[in-house]
């Protein structure tokens, strides 16, 4: 797995090849070249894409009743897929990149919707098609084909952090302030209010995808002012995490930050992780005694004063056992919750598991196609990392790229603990992977006949040559 660099973040100057002029004695005709990485005319659509992450992650329709009517999520989300198509369809460009990992998603949707007459409940099931997931797919493919360059990733992770800085202050203060859900017998604090953290368990989700990307923009960061600001961040997000009460959510960020720790520490030194492991140490008499008891019902379920543990086992139980007897056909996209119906007393509930969720609902051949989707965005992530580490000038895509392999592994995690396989979670992380492969791969690759390399700075609208670089 590669590390996320703490290399210096001065690029080195590029070496320019300048071919001779065309029809100079032994000079090659210039040939056709592919398409660069990005092109400024998709930067209106990244821009609008950004704008809509803006508005799905903080709700702002929520402080502004007056937004409501106008849906402007769904409206800004219209208007980047517009300008995007638009834009690629005018310039005769191709209106995707379609690696393999494109395939899966297409596959995957195919199979839901061919599905659907054979679900328990097919109405139900193209309405989550079309309401849900073709539009975490069309962003999926946005992000994917928009966010394919150093600084259009860099401006991603920028924006990501700057956001969850809105929902850990909200955790902080529904703690502090008792803003609690009661839960069973037991209380949890109260999300923040949009789609994506409107519970507390999918707030810890959300924080801890992002988290990576917070400490990657530290090891980039040379100023002292950023870096003390990513710093406490940083340290809310942890927080904020471990005041969700999340069972999933603690075991996701223990997974992310050992991860880290050791990425760190094989670059630098042990002196890092000791450090924080001390900190740790002594921060444990600080936690809630609440919250010790609920981590101790993970493995013992009987503690959990709650149910919740209890309930959730019985759940995944009678998940297992319906996706053995329906191995090919399942629900139905959506439908698990009417299975367990007929399976349980309990009444409406549904799996918190994303695994278990795909299988029942779309039977073995779509969890197969999940998996792959999964392991084949983690390999993206995985391979940009270490191709741009081997180019000079390229920290940004490295570093970006090992810290989108982590939120990719933390969500293979927190997939046990969540309902999410639809939901835009997974699919905007694994998106950023397949654009962090494409900006690696241009970024290395040697000059095309007929055109001058030009290589993107680690400094957003800083080029190393005199070229501008497409932000």
């Amino acid at each position: 797995m590669p590390a996320i660099s703490g290399q210096g973040h001065t690029a080195r100057a590029a070496e320019w090849w300048r071919p001779r002029p065309p029809g100079a004695a032994g000079a090659p005709a210039t040939a056709a070249t592919p398409p660069p990485a990005v092109d400024s005319a998709d930067r209106p659509a990244f821009r609008a894409i950004l704008i809509f992450t803006v508005i799905l992650l903080l709700a702002p329709q929520e402080w502004l009743p007056f937004l409501r009517p106008l849906r402007i999520a769904l409206l800004t989300a219209g208007v980047a897929l517009a300008m995007f198509v638009g834009g690629r369809l005018t310039h005769h460009r191709p209106v995707t990149i379609f690696p393999r990992e494109m395939a899966y998603t297409a596959a995957l949707i195919a199979w839901a919707v061919l599905t659907v007459p054979f679900s328990m409940h097919p109405g139900g099931s193209v309405g989550l098609l079309t309401d849900l997931y073709l539009k975490t797919l069309i962003v999926f493919w946005l992000v994917a084909n928009l966010a394919s360059s150093a600084p259009r990733l860099r401006t991603v992770a920028w924006t990501l952090t700057a956001i969850s800085t809105v929902p850990a202050l909200t955790a902080m203060r529904n703690y502090a302030s008792g803003n609690f859900l009661t839960v069973g017998s037991g209380q949890r604090i109260a999300g923040y209010d949009a789609a994506l953290m409107s519970n507390p368990n999918d707030l810890a989700l959300m924080l801890n995808l992002t988290l990576p990307l917070t400490a990657a923009l530290l090891t980039l960061t040379r100023r002292r002012a950023a870096r003390l600001l990513l710093l406490s961040i940083l340290a809310m997000q942890i927080v904020a995490i471990v005041l969700t009460f999340s069972r999933g959510g603690s075991i996701t960020l223990a997974v992310i930050l050992i991860a880290l720790l050791w990425r760190f520490s094989k670059r630098r030194g042990p002196g890092l992780a000791l450090a924080v492991g001390v900190l740790a140490l002594v921060a444990l008499p600080l936690l809630p005694s609440s919250y010790v008891d609920r981590l101790s019902s993970i493995d013992d379920m009987e503690s959990d004063k709650t149910g919740s543990a209890q309930e959730r086992w019985m759940v995944s139980v009678a998940a297992v056992s319906y996706i053995a007897g329906h191995p090919v056909i399942g629900t139905g996209i959506g439908q698990n919750t009417l299975a367990l119906n007929q399976m349980l007393t309990v009444r409406w509930t549904q799996v918190h598991n994303v695994y278990l969720q795909i299988g029942m609902e779309l039977g073995l051949p779509g969890l197969a196609l999940f998996l792959a989707l999964l392991l084949g965005c983690l390999g993206a992530a995985r391979s940009a990392a270490r191709t741009a580490a081997t180019v000079p000038g390229a920290e940004d895509i490295s570093a970006i790229a090992g810290a989108v392999t982590l939120s990719l592994v933390g969500y293979a995690v927190a997939a046990f603990f969540h309902p999410t396989a639809y939901h835009v979670y997974f699919y905007y992380f694994a998106a950023l992977a397949l654009a962090a492969r494409v900006a690696a791969q241009a970024v290395a690759a040697p000059a095309p006949a007929g055109r001058p390399l030009t290589t993107t700075s680690t400094a957003p609208g800083r080029p190393l040559g005199g070229r501008h670089p497409v932000s």
